[in-house]
């Protein structure tokens, strides 16, 4: 998704990020386009052949299941089958690929990937053209997060699609800033600064500023905080008949205060994020809070570079909200569909969602991995040691089941991209910002 400046949008955005995620500081994610490199034994046009059945996977970006080797796993448990993965790198391009392809019913892959902001468009209006996975062999419905679970599934009860990762967030800090400007530096009690209110967060912004090392801001923007702010509601932009609402919302009202007065009471860098100036100030040390998915780690680990090793650390948002996940879904235009159903069933359960997240960095949607040790005992060496996996853990039991609308991510884009750009950078009011937002969301809707 794009607004007309052509910047990219959140999925976009992810993707960015997930390029440059580490596996608990173990090591990169590289994107990818189609890997051009075949799983071993698979055919490179992707056909069957030898007795065994090609099962094709469609992704975007990185979803990490080759170089966790996990597909190398699944094939050596069933040696009649192979698979082959091809990826577009950025979303808002494999997207609208699917949608053609599910329109003409042809060119589709064995599994399709799907980004959380476009399920809810896949579930209402494209739900006919996927296989049911509810009652799947090796489907387990409790094991995933309850709101996972809802994301996908349409209301007279058929789920589309089985999750893969989410972005429970947290807050990451610089250590090394907040003992310079006389805060507490342990990450329970940071956390118990803003615990429960996004305000008293800004009240501990205000308390930095007092005695903030010179050149630093408490937040790197106000976008990230009406991210972080709003992706804790049940309800944002759409009600429960499908109608967008984000002008009436008090979610979103809410969240944009708190986002304008962090702009307008000078506690923001006033950064873009995921552009140049924004990783520069990450390598620059120049604000000392973000709020942070799992899979934002690694980029900060990059961008930050080794000099700010363990002056980072992570602590419990004041309340717990998602940024990112996707989905594995079943065509029945496929052409080997009772294989992908198995393939989609056992990527998704819970011990291949640890393994995934101890290799990879991606954080499970299946609560039942929580209790596994590659997840209970995670910590992360380059943020203090943080117990990322017990902490991330708890955020995602509490984020709420979100009521989502087919254009969540282009309402979403445009106030945080046009409405409060201005306000953060160019010293518009929170009026003037409110107004330019709804005049391009209006514009992209044709409303």
């Amino acid at each position: 998704m794009r607004t007309s400046s052509g910047r990219p949008g959140r999925q976009g955005r992810r993707m960015v990020a997930l390029t440059a995620a580490a596996a608990l500081g173990a090591g990169l994610l590289t994107g990818c386009a189609d890997d051009g490199e075949d799983p071993a034994g698979a055919s490179s046009g992707g056909g069957d052949g030898g007795g065994r059945t090609t099962v094709t996977m469609g992704v975007f970006g990185v979803f990490g299941y080759r170089q966790a080797g996990l597909y190398d796993t699944y094939m050596q448990l069933h040696p009649d089958i192979r698979i082959k993965e091809t990826s577009i790198e950025r979303n808002e391009n494999y997207y609208p690929q699917l949608l053609t392809h599910l329109g003409s019913g042809s060119g589709l892959a064995d599994i399709q990937a799907v980004e959380v902001s476009n399920v809810n468009e896949v579930t209402t209006t494209q739900a006919d053209k996927f296989i049911d996975l509810s009652k799947a062999k090796g489907v387990e419905k409790d094991t995933f997060l309850p709101w996972k679970w809802a994301q996908s599934t349409t209301k007279d009860g058929r789920t589309i699609g089985l999750g893969t990762d989410i972005g429970p967030m947290a807050i990451c800090y610089r250590k090394d800033l907040f003992r310079r400007a006389g805060l507490p530096t342990d990450r329970k009690k940071v956390a118990r600064l803003w615990a429960g209110d996004w305000r008293t967060y800004l009240a501990t912004g205000k308390r930095y500023m007092r005695n903030a090392p010179r050149g630093t801001a408490f937040v790197d923007s106000a976008a990230g905080v009406y991210n972080a702010a709003v992706a804790g509601n049940a309800r944002r932009y759409y009600n429960p008949g499908g109608e967008p609402v984000y002008q009436d919302s008090p979610a979103v009202k809410e969240a944009w205060r708190i986002a304008t007065a962090a702009a307008k009471g000078k506690l923001t860098a006033r950064l873009q994020q995921f552009q140049k100036t924004w990783d520069q100030a990450y390598a620059n040390g120049r604000f000392a809070t973000v709020s942070c998915p799992p899979w934002m780690l690694g980029y900060i680990k990059e961008k930050s570079g080794p000099k700010a090793e363990d002056q980072w650390d992570v602590a419990a948002a004041p309340r717990p909200g998602n940024w990112g996940g996707s989905f594995l879904t079943v065509p029945k235009a496929g052409r080997h569909t009772d294989e992908a159903v198995k393939l989609a069933a056992w990527l998704t359960a819970p011990e291949q969602q640890a393994t995934l997240f101890r290799k990879q960095g991606s954080f499970p949607s299946s609560r039942a991995a929580y209790k596994l040790p590659q997840v209970a005992k995670a910590r992360h060496p380059y943020f203090g040691d943080a117990p990322i996996g017990a902490l991330f853990s708890a955020a995602a039991e509490s984020i709420p089941t979100q009521v989502l609308g087919p254009k969540d991510s282009l309402i979403h884009q445009n106030i945080t991209d046009v409405g409060l750009l201005q306000v953060d950078q160019q010293g518009k009011t929170a009026d003037e910002g409110w107004k330019a937002a709804v005049r391009s969301i209006d514009n992209a809707l044709d409303r």
